[in-house]
């Protein structure tokens, strides 16, 4: 019955981004998205394959800054093998990939599961921060282009009808803070009650764990270090699809400020809560493209073959740290080819 739920689990996350890319490709000339794709320079592609290596590697580095930190020596590769499994696991299961290096760490390391959990949640919050900067600077930098766009092709003639009537967006905005507020009451006259609740204790346990790697990063000892490879690490995200716009005649031209918006929607297009970012990172580089006067054969295009090395290349570095890790917990490799997928833990030790 499990197997049976997860593969029908599976086969839902793939329909979905199988009708994302529908959506995103329908109704354009395939004809012309494959003239595209053939007329692309690769070797700048390349290019942005050795830089994402180097993202990895700062990746895992800064991580393992934050394990220090919270008292858990973990050597470097260890930490590396641990994210690129992540990675691989993302592609399958949405930002289940967070838990799965978490559990790796667990069998290779005997790092808790709750503290590497509380670091990766301090790691994604950071990574928030960062986007939330890439938006704000976006949107300051190309203010016209993005507004001109969205009130000439998205807002249409419903953009006045707003301007003139802000009451529903104000009861709107009402209601949702009535909800919280009611929620927040709720919890606090119930907390003695809930304290009293075997399962609650648990949890609290639990969080208690994840706060204290999430506070891990203010015991650092070289904080400057773990910022530098925060900015270095979406500078090379940046540099990636930059230099990806030189291998298509269709984007060639493009200015940095096009690469700074792609780098920060495409962000927001793989965090989307499907396999690997399919579908919706592809919408989003389209459209980005879009407002600067790319068409959407060509947007497609520079989407696919973006997406598609960078998910290669998860696939390779993935399979070996995969492989490195099993062997590293104890497992031979006759073990390694009877054993099912690894798994998040069903239990926190």
């Amino acid at each position: 019955m499990k197997t049976l739920f997860n593969i029908l689990k599976y086969a839902l996350l793939l329909s979905v981004s199988g009708l994302l890319m529908w959506y995103a490709v329908q109704g354009q000339d395939l004809s012309s998205i494959g003239r595209h794709m053939r007329e692309a320079d690769y070797t700048w592609l390349l290019a942005t394959m050795v830089l994402s290596v180097l993202g990895y590697f700062s990746r895992a580095y800064r991580w393992k800054m934050q394990l220090d930190a919270a008292g858990h020596k973990v050597g470097l590769w260890d930490v590396y093998h641990a994210s690129m499994v992540g990675n691989l696991a993302n592609l399958v299961l949405p930002r289940m990939g967070e838990v799965i290096r978490c559990s790796v760490l667990q069998r290779t390391n005997k790092v808790p599961v709750q503290i590497a959990l509380g670091t990766v949640v301090t790691e994604r919050v950071i990574d928030v921060l960062m986007l939330l900067l890439l938006l704000g600077s976006t949107l300051l930098l190309d203010f016209n282009t993005f507004w001109s766009f969205v009130t000439d092709n998205v807002l249409g003639a419903r953009y006045d009808e707003l301007a003139r009537n802000r009451t529903p967006l104000l009861v709107a905005a009402a209601i949702a803070l009535l909800l919280l507020l009611g929620l927040a009451y709720a919890l606090f006259r119930n907390l003695e009650r809930l304290r009293q609740n075997a399962l609650f204790n648990k949890v609290m346990v639990f969080v208690k764990g994840l706060l204290a790697g999430v506070f891990s990063v203010l015991k650092m000892k070289n904080k400057a270090l773990f910022l530098f490879h925060t900015f270095f690490t979406w500078a090379v995200y940046y540099l990636m699809d930059y230099l990806a716009f030189k291998c298509f005649p269709a984007t060639y031209s493009l200015d940095m400020r096009a690469g700074l918006a792609v780098l920060t929607f495409g962000a927001f297009g793989m965090a989307a809560p499907v396999a690997g970012g399919i579908g919706p990172f592809h919408i989003m580089v389209q459209g980005i493209l879009l407002v600067y006067g790319v068409s959407k054969e060509a947007g497609i295009a520079y989407a696919l073959v973006v997406h598609g090395a960078q998910t290669l290349l998860v696939v390779l570095m993935g399979g070996i740290s995969f492989v490195a890790s099993m062997l590293k917990s104890g497992r031979t490799l006759r073990q390694l080819a009877t054993e099912p997928a690894l798994v998040a833990p069903t239990h926190v030790e």
